[in-house]
């Protein structure tokens, strides 16, 4: 399916920036936001920037039809048709198209000031002056969280090997895609992880302000004992996602 392969190239596009402004934040460049605000204002300042980001938008946009596809009609596979995977395409579809919408705003002009973190600080104050809301929040905290290490333990486990046909490359060249996939997968797993734990922090001291985006939570690998050098890790290793994503673009059963 084109629309599948298309959000799959465009989703390494993202993830290929995102590491290399998060390589550059390690090795002390703190000027473009390590995320995907970052990521667009570093394609927007390029030239033909504005194509390159309406193509993106438009790619995220195909990727949410993919996913809604999975969702009405099922996904490839024996178990394609559950009502899990059906909801979990669902999810992806909702959350692919929100992303979509804003890459898409961006690319015409309507350019958001605030930072991604500002954002997701802003966010998470409107959701805890509901009712319930602290809950709410760490509710959310804890299922991105676990999200995170579900797609860790699966990366390891090198499940997306089922959703790929590579039969036709040689032994090399499915060591590379098996590489690539566990590291980049691991480093994603770590990056959600570490996200929904400062969301549950931020809930349970009722205190917005600890609530932090991809570049804030990415920053902070930095400001653990291993100094950034853990962040060179991480960085590296969703750039080796961004890679793995254009394997899947090209191999992934669809």
């Amino acid at each position: 399916m084109v629309a599948a392969r298309t959000g799959l190239a465009t989703r390494g596009v993202l993830y290929v920036l995102v590491g290399l402004l998060a390589l550059q934040v390690a090795f002390g460049d703190t000027g473009e936001e390590a995320d995907r605000s970052g990521a667009l204002a570093t394609l927007a300042d390029r030239s033909y920037g504005s194509v390159l980001v309406w193509a993106i938008g438009i790619g995220l946009g195909a990727m949410a039809l993919w996913r809604l596809s999975e969702a009405v009609f099922g996904a490839t596979g024996p178990d394609g048709r559950k009502a899990t995977k059906r909801a979990s395409s669902a999810a992806r579809a909702v959350f692919y198209g929100v992303l979509a919408y804003s890459v898409l705003s961006f690319a015409a002009g309507r350019k958001e000031n605030r930072s991604g973190d500002e954002q997701s600080r802003d966010l998470t104050a409107r959701v805890m002056d509901a009712p319930a809301g602290p809950w709410l929040v760490g509710a959310v905290g804890c299922g991105i969280a676990i999200g995170g290490i579900v797609i860790a333990v699966q990366a390891a486990m090198r499940m997306f090997r089922k959703e790929m046909d590579t039969t036709a490359l040689p032994p090399w060249a499915r060591t590379t895609v098996d590489t690539v996939g566990v590291v980049g997968g691991l480093a994603r797993g770590a990056v959600f992880t570490a996200a929904g734990g400062f969301l549950v922090y931020a809930a349970a001291d009722y205190d917005p302000a600890k609530a932090r985006g991809v570049d804030d939570t990415l920053r902070a690998f930095a400001e653990t004992p291993a100094g950034p050098w853990l962040l060179v890790a991480v960085a590296a290793g969703l750039l080796l996602f961004g890679v793995f994503s254009w394997a899947m673009a090209v191999w992934r059963r669809v």
